[in-house]
């Protein structure tokens, strides 16, 4: 990839009062610019992540970007929406100016407000991102669409209530260690699993500890090409991105499958030489946790021991989220060039170094003296040895001398018996 996150801001999330969309951009913009010591001025490109869909009057919201800076003014800005993963394809467009050279820097802000919006307007306004045609009369609303989709999970792969208690009792542990959270409280495994007057169900096996809350709020992050992060004070590198779209109609899909998010897996783990197995952290979209369970857990290959009903048997096949034998040699072999070149580099000059130093030494000193004399192979080094020891010997200096000014002077020659002198 050739981009990197350079700065990064976002406010706290939750029902907001006294905010716009408007403050919540210029708040979340203008900290994550301070963050990376970027100034306005340098900025080629924003975008604006905003679903909105009637939670907020204001809309042509990508221009609402500039009010965080006169500077940002004739900068060009477009807004993205793609419903859950409006944010991550407002990252993905940045990422793609980059690419492109059209861009050093991008601003990207992702903004939503929705507790200003009565209840049944909401339901109303999220179910715009499904197949209203078909799907607006599902009842629970957009809870309703995954409640479906979870109690058709439950029919096909047995009760999985344990399962979404644990992505819930973890999820809502995760946010007691962060300030921006919006329910800072680790509500605990059973209150989790078991239905109450304070946990009941809201659509399907879904209950409320498995629907993700109504909230306001707004992130963003500043890109930057790898040559420009490169003079900021700090930089994280993307190894891989991948963007699929699937079809809206939940009618032309197998709604279990998650078939978009498993190519999606598929192809960020190739393109970043990676399986899973190598992967410390996963931090996926949390709208339910039936979306949790299956776009990790089965669309990226987590739980493998039970196959999709057309899905080759186990053992048959590789599976599709691993990644090639030829991907795991190349990223084996690089990161043995990175770990093992230096090593190699300094053992081959050490190795010179000593070399040479014998090779000066070694034939000024008597063969008496040297170990090589009486062992029945050359010991590297001993030259070195002899050089630092050399100047703390009385006995050894002479004899070196010595022999240097013989090797220095020619020896008269002897006459032949026979000749006359």
């Amino acid at each position: 990839m050739t981009g990197c996150i350079v700065g990064w801001a976002h406010t706290p999330f939750g029902r907001l009062d006294g905010e716009t969309v408007e403050s919540l951009v210029v708040k979340a913009a203008n900290s994550a610019l301070a963050d990376a010591g970027i100034e306005a001025k340098d900025v080629d490109e924003i975008v604006l992540g905003h679903f909105n869909a009637g939670f907020s009057a204001q809309d042509f919201t990508a221009s609402l970007v500039l009010q965080a800076s006169p500077d940002l003014r004739f900068k060009r800005a477009l807004r993205v929406e793609n419903a859950c993963a409006t944010g991550s394809a407002a990252v993905h467009l940045g990422l793609r100016s980059l690419a492109a050279k059209s861009a050093r820097i991008v601003l990207v802000v992702g903004v939503e407000q929705m507790t200003t919006t009565p209840g049944p307007e909401i339901g109303k306004n999220l179910l715009k991102a499904s197949y209203v045609r078909e799907e607006a009369d599902i009842e629970g609303g957009f809870a309703g669409i995954f409640g479906k989709i979870a109690g058709l999970y439950f029919q096909r792969w047995g009760d999985q209530s344990d399962a979404l208690a644990m992505i819930a009792a973890k999820n809502h542990k995760n946010g007691v260690g962060n300030p921006y959270a919006q329910l800072r409280k680790d509500l605990g495994y059973e209150f989790c699993r078991n239905a109450s007057d304070k946990n009941p169900f809201v659509a399907g096996p879904l209950k409320r500890t498995d629907c993700s809350l109504v909230s306001d709020g707004a992130a963003a992050v500043v890109l930057a090409d790898v040559e420009t992060a490169l003079q900021l004070k700090k930089a994280v590198v993307f190894r891989a991105t991948a963007h699929v779209q699937d079809f809206l109609p939940m009618s032309k899909r197998d709604i279990l499958k998650f078939e978009g998010c498993t190519l999606a897996w598929q192809r960020a783990l190739k393109d970043a030489g990676l399986a899973l197995d190598d992967l410390s952290l996963v931090e996926t979209h949390d709208c339910f946790t039936a979306a949790e369970l299956i776009a990790t857990v089965r669309a990226a290959g987590y739980d493998a021991s039970v196959p999709e009903p057309d899905a080759p048997a186990p053992g048959s096949a590789t599976p599709k989220t691993r990644v090639s034998a030829r991907g795991r040699l190349r990223t084996y072999f690089l990161t043995g060039i990175i770990v093992a070149g230096p090593l190699a580099i300094t053992a081959y000059i050490t190795w010179w170094f000593i070399a040479l130093i014998d090779s000066w030494v070694k034939p000024l000193v008597p063969a008496s003296y040297l170990p090589d004399h009486y062992l029945p192979f050359s010991l590297p080094g001993i030259g070195l040895v002899i050089a630092f020891l050399a100047g703390f010997s009385e006995r050894l200096v002479p004899d070196i001398l010595s022999e240097i000014a013989n090797r220095a002077v020619p020896r008269p020659v002897s006459p032949a018996p026979n000749q006359v002198p």
